[in-house]
């Protein structure tokens, strides 16, 4: 029965490393709301400077859509983080992340190019990151937003998947 016994035992550390990783990635509710915070500012801000520079009427229908949503969403968590009386990060701190997380500037013809890569890339982390918490919280409020949010952000990578097959 010994044969038996190392893959058993290698089944069961596999399971227990499986479930170790799914909790190392698993957020606080005031980590997940100050770090969603962040990156929906970023988005917010890379979307207007989108506005301000594209030429393409697409692009600014985008990026519209995409400051409506994220900021309704930015108002949507910090009525949460009050409504849960959750420590929040500062402002000031949250802006400073935000500004990490917008992606380098290009000038000219390569603008949308480049705007339209990078919101592919941010949106479908935000749905990971969304999908992750409506996973592991047990807070009803914060499952909700996860709800009521992903399905836009889920429509705003399709519209930047369309826009990068344009550029």
């Amino acid at each position: 029965m010994s044969w038996m016994a190392t893959p058993l035992r290698n089944a069961g550390f596999a399971t227990l490393l499986g479930l170790f990783a799914c909790n190392a990635f698993a957020q606080s509710p005031a980590e997940f709301i100050n770090d969603a915070s962040a990156k929906g500012m970023a988005d917010i801000e890379a979307s207007r400077l989108a506005h301000q520079k594209s030429e393409s009427r697409e692009v600014k229908d985008y990026t519209i859509v995409v400051i409506n949503d994220r900021t309704t969403a930015n108002q949507h968590l910090a009525k949460i983080a009050k409504q849960l009386d959750l420590p929040v990060a500062p402002r000031e701190e949250v802006v400073d992340k935000a500004k990490a997380l917008m992606p380098e500037v290009k000038e000219g013809a390569t603008f949308d190019k480049a705007y339209a890569a990078s919101q592919v890339k941010t949106t479908q982390e935000a749905i990971e990151q969304l999908q992750q918490q409506a996973q592991t919280t047990d807070i009803p409020e914060i499952k909700a937003f996860a709800e009521e949010t992903l399905p836009k952000l889920q429509n705003h990578l399709q519209m930047a998947k369309a826009l990068q097959a344009t550029r």
